[in-house]
């Protein structure tokens, strides 16, 4: 069964920095894609980073230059990170970690989000105070 578990969210204050962590079990490392993923109260879940199989990532226009996506696989376990930096207002939402082996490609993940085969994290909360 595919699990995430995120950690890391908290409140800083505008041009600071946090990394998000996302513990990542019973996917397939060598399928998977996987992201984050953010969602401000009364609006749809939005792609922010994603990484596929192959290392390749995509990011929205809003956070390039801002925000890097990386993991790290062990055999049974991948640990997918979000370094964010110089940090908005406009930033805050509660992130989520997600992943789906049946979209292969981290532009498709972005843009697409997870299907019915995905999987969801439960969210970490990240506030920015200006």
């Amino acid at each position: 069964q595919e699990q995430l578990f995120e950690s890391g969210g908290g409140s800083v204050e505008a041009g600071g920095s946090l990394k998000l962590s996302c513990k990542v079990i019973g996917f397939r490392r060598d399928v998977v894609s996987l992201g984050w993923f953010r969602q401000f109260p009364g609006k749809r879940r939005e792609g922010v980073a994603t990484i596929d199989s192959d290392g390749n990532t995509a990011y929205a226009d809003s956070v390039k230059g801002r925000v890097t996506i990386s993991k790290e696989s062990t055999e049974r376990l991948i640990n997918v990170y979000l370094q964010m930096d110089n940090l908005k207002p406009e930033d805050t939402a509660m992130y989520y970690c997600a992943g789906d082996s049946g979209l292969t490609r981290a532009r498709e993940l972005l843009v697409l989000s997870p299907g019915p085969g995905g999987a969801w994290g439960q969210g970490t909360q990240v506030t920015v105070s200006p």
